[in-house]
């Protein structure tokens, strides 16, 4: 359906879930980023900030992937503080 989001990602066994931003420079189309359903975003101070969960390192490396594979620009990554 149309403007639903996939079900969050769950972690692994043993494994807890990390939440990461993601800077991409410039202002990310629409299209762009349906490319990337997990993640919620922003458009702040000429950057796209892409944020949400994050399985494991291996999603983490898919993601910086899906950002080269679309020619965006990755300014930077960082884990986000936990919330309780």
């Amino acid at each position: 359906m149309e403007g639903r989001r996939p079900p969050a990602p769950r972690p692994h066994a043993g494994e807890q879930l990390m939440r990461y931003e993601i800077r991409v420079e410039g202002h990310m189309s629409e299209t762009l980023t349906k490319a990337f359903p997990e993640l919620d975003h922003v458009v702040m101070s000429g950057q796209t900030v892409l944020f949400g969960p994050v399985v494991d390192e291996a999603h983490l490396y898919a993601l910086l992937a899906r950002c080269q594979s679309l020619g965006l620009r990755v300014v930077e990554m960082r884990p986000l503080p936990e919330t309780e």
